[in-house]
Parts: C-alpha cells; sequence; structure tokens
C-alpha cells in the first residue's frame, strides 16, 4: 500500500546540526530495565526501533561519573572505555537500519544513592538525597567538584562521538539531574555566581552546552532535554516565566531543543489523567524564541496528531518513548498506508512500572518487548507453522485474542470460541471505567488483526463444554476463561475468609462490572490489590452518589501505582470525588450495615457504616473445564488432542499485559518441545576475570 499524501510530512528530513535525521521520529531516551546489565537484550530492543523505522534512537540515561551511579536501576553507563562495547555495538544495530544514534549524559546529583560506587552524591547544596530514605547525603559541590564534572561531561561527549553517537543530549529536566537541581530555587540557594539569579542558575548548563559544542559539535549534533514547567506553581519553574526565559537565555545554542514538563509523574501521565499530546500547551512557546528544530513527547500514537502537531507550528519532530515500545514499527506503518495496523499505545505505564522494580520492561501492547534479543521475538514476525494443525482457543478475552492471533499469523488453523458475544473479556469490561477506555486498543487492536486472517474462525455466543472439545478434534487446546474476583477476603495479607462476607451487600469488581450496585448510600471498598481497580471503582461509584470510603492494610492508597507514575494523580482524584481514604487499615468482619475494621498504626478497632461492601483483593482462575477436558484425556489416552494447555487468568491471575504475554508465549511455542527444567530464554554471561598468579 501505498503512504497517505497527508502524512509526507513526517518523513520529510530534518537537520539537526551537523547531521540529518531521515524522517521526524524520534524515540527519546527512555529507561527500559535492560541498559548495562542486560546489554545484549538493550541492543537488540534499540536496534528493532531503529528498524520499525525511528528516525533518531536514543539510549536511556547514561551515567558519566561514578559518583552518579544510578543503581539497582539498569541504565547505560559511560564511567571509562569499558562500556564503549555495547553502547558502540548499539550505535551499530541503530546505523545498520540508516536510523541517527542519540546519547544522553545524565548525573542524578543528590538523587543519586550510589549503591554500588559507594561515591558521596553531589549537588548544589548539602542536602538528604530524594529518591529514598537510605540514610545518604549529598554534598555541596564545591569550585574544583563543578570543573571536575564540566571535564567529566566533557570527556564522556568526546567517548560518545569516537563510538559512532550521531547526537548527545545535554539533560536538565525531571528535577532529576545536576543542571536541572541548580536551576531550582527549592535545590540551590548558593550565594556564589552558580546560585541567586537564572542567569546565574543557569550558568553549569551553558557551560555544559558550550564546551559539549565546542568539543564535538563539528561533527555530532548537541541537543538538549528540558524542561521547561514543573507543575509547581511559583515553587518551580513555570513556562510562563522562568522556563521561558531560560529557553531565551540559550535559545540558539543547541542543535535541537527536546522539551517537556517535570517531574517524571508529570511527564509521563498515563491515559487516565491526561490525553495525547497533552504537553502542548507548556511547550508551543519554544518554536517562538528559537530557530533551532523542536520536539517533544505527549504519548503521540495518531499520525493525524503527530501531523497537526508540526503544521501548527508546535514541534518539528515527534517524540516518543511509550508508544516507540508499544509499536517499534509505528514510522513503518505510517510510510507504508498501514494505519490499522498501528498497536497503539494504551498509557498504562506498566512499561514504567516494571522499570521502576529495576527489571526488564515489560507492555501490555506489545508482549515482544524485551523478549527481542532474549527470546528472538520480532514485533512483526513469526516462524511459520510446521505442519498443518487446528488450534482451538476457548475464551476471547487478552490473552486468547493474543494466542489466536499469533498462531493465525503463523499459519495455524484456528477456531477462537467464546462464550459470550462481546469479544475482548476483561479488557472490554474494564475498558468501561472511568478513564480506562484507552485499554479498550488491547481488544481492538487483536480483533481487527484477527478479521484479516482467513485462517482464523471466530464464533461468539458458543459456551464449550469439554465433550464438545473432543468432538471438534482439534490439535492443540488452549483454555483461556480468565479468573473471578474472591469476595471472601483472601487476599495478600488475610490468609483466612473475612467474617460475614458471605452476605447479600458483599460485592467483588465482577459484580460493579456487571452492573450491580450496593442496596444503600455508604460504600466501603477494601483494597488488597493495591493497583487500579479499588480506585476507578471508587470513583464510579462516587460519581453515582454513593458515599464512599476505601480502605487497605498499607500506608498508601493504590501503593502500587508509585511504580507506574500515577499514586499522586489518584491520590488527587479521589480526593476530588470525595473519597474517604483509610489507610493502614484491615476489613476484620462484616455485619449488618457496618464493616468492623483494625487500624494498624493506632492499633484499635473501629465501626463504620457500610450499606455495601466491594472487596478488591485477589482472583481465582476460572480453570473447571481445563480439570474437566484434564481428567477426560488423562482416563481416555486415545484422544486426538494433541497438546491441552492454560493461558493467562486461567493460569494465573495477573494485569492485563501478562495475560497478553502468556497469550503470545504460547503461540510462539506451539509445535516446539519446551523442557521446562530449561531456562526458557538466552542469559547475559559476565566474563569472569581469570583467577591472579600466586
Amino acid at each position: 500500500m501505498a503512504r497517505d499524501p497527508r502524512y509526507d510530512i513526517l518523513f520529510e528530513p530534518l537537520k539537526i546540526g551537523p547531521v540529518t535525521a531521515p524522517n521526524r521520529f524520534y524515540q527519546v531516551p527512555h529507561c527500559n530495565g535492560m541498559g548495562r546489565v542486560f546489554p545484549n537484550a538493550m541492543i537488540a530492543m534499540r536496534g528493532t526501533k531503529a528498524e520499525g523505522g525511528w528516525g533518531i534512537v536514543c539510549t536511556e540515561q547514561c551515567d558519566f561519573l561514578a559518583s552518579g551511579d544510578a543503581s539497582p536501576y539498569a541504565e547505560t553507563n559511560m564511567w571509562d572505555s569499558g562500556d564503549e562495547v555495547y553502547l558502540g555495538r548499539m550505535c551499530e544495530e541503530v546505523h545498520r537500519h540508516g536510523s541517527l544514534a542519540g546519547i544522553e549524559l545524565v548525573h542524578n546529583g543528590h538523587d543519586t544513592p550510589n549503591l554500588y560506587s559507594r561515591e558521596i552524591p553531589i549537588g548544589p547544596m548539602n542536602r538528604p538525597m530524594n529518591w529514598s530514605l537510605a540514610p545518604i547525603q549529598a554534598r555541596a559541590m564545591d569550585k574544583e567538584d563543578i570543573r571536575t564534572y564540566r571535564r567529566a561531561h566533557r570527556q564522556a561527549a568526546i567517548r560518545a562521538r569516537d563510538i559512532g553517537f550521531d547526537m548527545v543530549i545535554v539533560y536538565a529536566g525531571h528535577d532529576g539531574t545536576v543542571p536541572s537541581h541548580f536551576l531550582a530555587r527549592r535545590h540551590n540557594q548558593r550565594t556564589d555566581e552558580y546560585g541567586g539569579s537564572l542567569e546565574n542558575r543557569l550558568r553549569l548548563f551553558r557551560e555544559l552546552l558550550e564546551e559539549t559544542k565546542e568539543a564535538i559539535g563539528d561533527t555530532t549534533a548537541v541537543t538538549v532535554r528540558f524542561a521547561v514547567d514543573e507543575m509547581m506553581g511559583p515553587d518551580g519553574l513555570e513556562w510562563q516565566n522562568e522556563g521561558r526565559e531560560a529557553v531565551e537565555m540559550l535559545a540558539e545554542l543547541p542543535d535541537l531543543w527536546d522539551v517537556n514538563v517535570a517531574d517524571w509523574d508529570n511527564d509521563s501521565k498515563t491515559s487516565r489523567f491526561a490525553p495525547e499530546g497533552y504537553q502542548e500547551e507548556y511547550v508551543a512557546f519554544v518554536k517562538q524564541v528559537t530557530t533551532k528544530p523542536v520536539s517533544t513527547v505527549g504519548r503521540y500514537t495518531s499520525p493525524d496528531a503527530m501531523v497537526s502537531a508540526i503544521r501548527r507550528g508546535i514541534v518539528d519532530l515527534i517524540g516518543a518513548a511509550r508508544p516507540s515500545i508499544a509499536d517499534p514499527f509505528l514510522p513503518k506503518k505510517v510510510e507504508e498506508g498501514r494505519i490499522e495496523d498501528i498497536r497503539e499505545c494504551i498509557g498504562c505505564n506498566v512499561c514504567v512500572g516494571w522499570t521502576q522494580m529495576t527489571a526488564p520492561a515489560r507492555c501490555t501492547q506489545n508482549p515482544t518487548f524485551s523478549e527481542e534479543w532474549r527470546k528472538g521475538w520480532h514485533p512483526e514476525t513469526a516462524a511459520p507453522a510446521q505442519a498443518d494443525e487446528h488450534v482451538l482457543i476457548v475464551g476471547a478475552g487478552p490473552a486468547g485474542l493474543e494466542a489466536a492471533r499469533v498462531a493465525g499469523l503463523r499459519g495455524y488453523r484456528v477456531t477462537l470460541a467464546e462464550a459470550g458475544e462481546e469479544l475482548g473479556g476483561r479488557v472490554s469490561r474494564e475498558s468501561r471505567l472511568p478513564g480506562l477506555s484507552a485499554w479498550a486498543r488491547v481488544r481492538d487492536y487483536r480483533i481487527g488483526q484477527i478479521q484479516k486472517m482467513t485462517n482464523v474462525e471466530v464464533y461468539r455466543s458458543s459456551r464449550m463444554t469439554a465433550a464438545q472439545i473432543i468432538e471438534l478434534g482439534a490439535d492443540h487446546v488452549a483454555i483461556a476463561t480468565g479468573a473471578t474476583w474472591r469476595r471472601d477476603g483472601y487476599g495478600r495479607h488475610l490468609s483466612e475468609p473475612v467474617p460475614g462476607t458471605g452476605a447479600a451487600h458483599v460485592l467483588t469488581p465482577d459484580d460493579i462490572l456487571a452492573g450491580r450496585r450496593p442496596p444503600g448510600p455508604g460504600v466501603l471498598l477494601f483494597d488488597d490489590d493495591h493497583y487500579y481497580m479499588a480506585s476507578v471503582i471508587a470513583e464510579l461509584l462516587s460519581a453515582e452518589g454513593y458515599e464512599v470510603s476505601l480502605a487497605t492494610p498499607l500506608p498508601r492508597i493504590a501503593a502500587w501505582m508509585v511504580h507506574t507514575l500515577e499514586h499522586g494523580a489518584n491520590q488527587d482524584r479521589l480526593a476530588e470525588a470525595g473519597v474517604t481514604m483509610l489507610p493502614n487499615t484491615t476489613l476484620i468482619a462484616v455485619e449488618a450495615g457496618q464493616a468492623l475494621l483494625w487500624n494498624s498504626v493506632q492499633r484499635q478497632e473501629s465501626e463504620r457504616q457500610a450499606d455495601g461492601i466491594v472487596m478488591v483483593t485477589s482472583r481465582t482462575p476460572e480453570e473447571g473445564l481445563y480439570r474437566e477436558l484434564a481428567q477426560v484425556l488423562e482416563a481416555t489416552p486415545g484422544a486426538a488432542i494433541g497438546t491441552l494447555r492454560r493461558v493467562g487468568d486461567c493460569l494465573a491471575p495477573g494485569i492485563i499485559a501478562t495475560a497478553v504475554y502468556e497469550g503470545h508465549r504460547y503461540a510462539r511455542e506451539l509445535g516446539t518441545a519446551v523442557d521446562p527444567c530449561d531456562v526458557p530464554f538466552r542469559r547475559e554471561r559476565h566474563v569472569i576475570e581469570a583467577a591472579a598468579a600466586s
């Protein structure tokens, strides 16, 4: 198919200082949980982005001094020549597909724990480090420290140029780097030439830019990543005031302005709290004060929105992190006129969540992310089936849809049977909850791909029995019948049922999603799940007029949302909705019209009115059909079914990303012998030095 002419502007080359980007698709620096710890995986992931058409592909943050050690986070390093091997290989992979390679040089200043290097953190002031409660304090940089810092940055830039990077990014954003700490009044109360006025607080950033330009600017682009607004009002940078003034002061120095908002929670807002292109209002002024190209992010997934941002004079380049993870081939699909094949980011921040837990990132939409090297999974292709075989998949939720899509892609004859009329399972139900409409993309993408396949047949309203499955005689059967929420309170903190939970006014998320409601105005949600479900149901019921309380045994409401950068926004949303939040509180008994609670801090019981109680604790696999089938097959060894597997929540309840991954894995492994004792992926190996001579 030919590219739609209205997208031509996205494929125009763009000169950035001494280099030229082949198009307007810019994979901005983003963390991924691989970096220096799993370098082969990182290299393959970045190479896949370039193969998919991203014109610029950058590293994650790259620490350039041992006093900027971000461990345990798996970033890249540029401490010495030993880091050149894997970073150089990344450049080679990116260049192999005709893209530019960029590197983001970073020192996290007083936010750096230095857990591995044991160096003392540095920053503009003496102060405790900010990213954890570790008993570590940063020391104020003196003039010699500043000179050393500048020299190390310059050396790292030269090394980056020499190993093949086309673009070096000087980073002053997200309230997480030395230049951004010097710039912020709340972090910098110095009285020397690096403190006080905006010009003084900006001095270090200017010096880094000027020195990097002088060192490598004739052959390598020198760009900036800069937060123009910290979303803190007058307590921080604001784009109308010092944010704009800072850009004006440095307007023509960098070869590219990559601008955003801070901190990371604001820059990477989920779809629940911000729409596509939400940063435009903050960064629109930048092109008015510089002649240099400008880029921003905003979870752009629509080519029309990308074109609009360029034509309206907001940006010259479309920056993306999460959309490039969800679909590394997004640019190629636009170029080839395959807009309907784009795997759009749903803005859930699961990728961020796993990175925050210092693990290789994963993606709800793209189960191949982080598996490009480990498992050899390509996001667009899969090995053809080795035999003409029939696959029956029972259940069309996220796992079943993905299993059907990939099995069909491989050439298997696939039958997908769904008990209900609607496809999508939990995705369809949950996407109707407040703020989660974008999550329906998980369903819509897979249905759209399946509809193109003549070898995949979908049957709705087709509840299968064990006898019917045996009679069908498929070669492979996958049971993807999902899971249901428990109503007895069993979860992370309670290992026995809560007395009284068998009452009719005790509900689960499944009940709420099915349309059932509490019988009276007072509702208590008990959250021992700690992710989004309790909060969005609380928001829903509050909007419907219920008086809602939300109790959780942990000190924080929806504690896991700290990892997805949503915790603050979630707290604000619940407060705005009038939800009463009860941290450190466990439900210990249910009685008519009230709940008995235990506060673990105050060490006392209390009673609370509760006409209805919603239990958000844990889920049970719907595996009855699988168990029945397994018994039949065990009793009749001659049955025609070759393999029987559970996939998705039917195997083990988890988040939607896990269900999609397990469905994908099932279809990838069809036709191969898998020994459960083997490691199911390639491992990174460290080189062990030879023993010293005695």
